[in-house]
């Protein structure tokens, strides 16, 4: 990978860190904003805690992406980036650019997927 694309994905993992931090706080504040109301009956208490059942949800999915965009910021500093964590071939730009906190190429993210499945 040169350079230009190893600072590019570092810009983009970099923007992405950051949208997702916002909508963290976002996702925080909404669920803030249900404790505080005061639900008039049984059919507004189910409602209120569904959402914020949904986006308690939504939180935990973005904190694990977070930490996933983390660790391939770390990697860009360490120089391992790029590289599948499974069988340490270059995982392709193609891949990267769709996804770039990628931690597998592609033929060893559906090996990880098949076992999860089993």
């Amino acid at each position: 990978m040169t350079q230009k694309e190893l600072e590019h994905f570092q810009q983009k993992l970099i923007s992405l860190a950051d949208k997702i931090k916002l909508n963290i706080q976002n996702a925080k504040d909404k669920i803030e904003q249900m404790r505080n109301q005061n639900p008039t009956d049984e059919g507004d208490y189910a409602l209120l805690t569904n959402d914020s059942s949904i986006e308690q949800a939504l939180i935990e999915k973005q904190v694990k992406e977070l930490k996933e965009v983390e660790e391939a910021l770390e990697k860009i500093k360490k120089g391992t980036y790029g590289i599948c964590e499974m069988c340490e071939d270059k995982i392709g730009v193609d891949r990267l650019s769709i996804k770039p906190f990628a931690k597998y190429c592609i033929t060893c993210r559906e090996i990880v997927e098949k076992s999860k499945i089993n």
